[in-house]
């Protein structure tokens, strides 16, 4: 029997005006499909105009302009649509979801799906399982007391995994799903009895202790910063509170 980080999976991944889920917006992304290691790599690649101003900061991490994408980019709406479909027909034909910090990309897409769609992402995949692997939380609930920072370009150093062009859309997507089946190697007497989807359901646990444990540091820290402790996607914000 195939061990799940042996066979296909896809990955999403996607660059953005900035960091906040509510107001930014996408204007690059990429769906990649990998059918077993060392296979090729498919890949389907959006590049967004998202109507409104590229901040320099995030200029200067992705290397995407204003000019670049008013003349290179497409609207938004159709975008949206193409990229939900794509990741509920992975989902459909029962490749787990590769999303490094799941809940910025999977949140950001839904919020420009109800902006420009009116449309949200659970919408897409109510017929079918959405199974989402998550870098991030595994490594560290796998590794938890290893210290230093957990980004995309730290878990490559840790796990051995080549990130060529970083900030690339369909760059970071193959390099998250690299360090899926590297961390299922490196672990896989903890992981090999495991699905996928009872994984999905176990992130969620892990990723919701996880958010606790940042939280209960912030606050001894004297932060009061919030950590939303939801997995893959954050619940939509209240209109009268957003």
């Amino acid at each position: 029997m195939t061990l799940w980080y042996e066979g296909p999976l896809a990955a999403f991944d996607t660059e953005t005006t900035g960091v906040d889920v509510e107001v930014d917006r996408i204007v690059s992304a990429a769906v990649v499909v990998q059918d077993a290691p060392g296979g090729r790599i498919r890949a389907t690649r959006w590049l967004v105009n998202p109507g409104v101003p590229v901040p320099p900061a995030a200029t200067e991490v992705h290397g995407l302009t204003d000019d670049h994408l008013q003349r290179n980019g497409r609207w938004p709406s159709p975008v949206m649509e193409e990229i939900a479909r794509a990741l509920a027909e992975q989902s459909g034909a029962g490749r787990p979801l590769v999303v490094m910090n799941a809940p910025f990309d999977l949140t950001l897409l839904d919020r420009e799906l109800r902006r420009h769609r009116a449309s949200s992402l659970s919408r897409y995949m109510q017929n079918v399982s959405l199974c989402v692997l998550d870098p991030r939380v595994l490594d560290k609930h796998l590794d938890r007391y290893r210290k230093g920072r957990r980004t995309l370009t730290d878990l490559c150093a840790q796990y051995g995994v080549a990130l060529e062009g970083a900030h690339d859309a369909a760059a970071d997507a193959t390099a998250a799903l690299e360090v899926v089946r590297a961390v299922g190697r490196r672990f896989a007497a903890r992981l090999e009895r495991l699905s996928p989807a009872e994984l999905h359901t176990l992130q969620a646990v892990w990723h919701a202790a996880q958010a606790r444990g940042l939280q209960a540091w912030f606050a001894r820290n004297g932060s009061e910063e919030a950590v939303d402790p939801a997995w893959p996607l954050r619940p939509e914000v209240p209109a009268a509170a957003a």
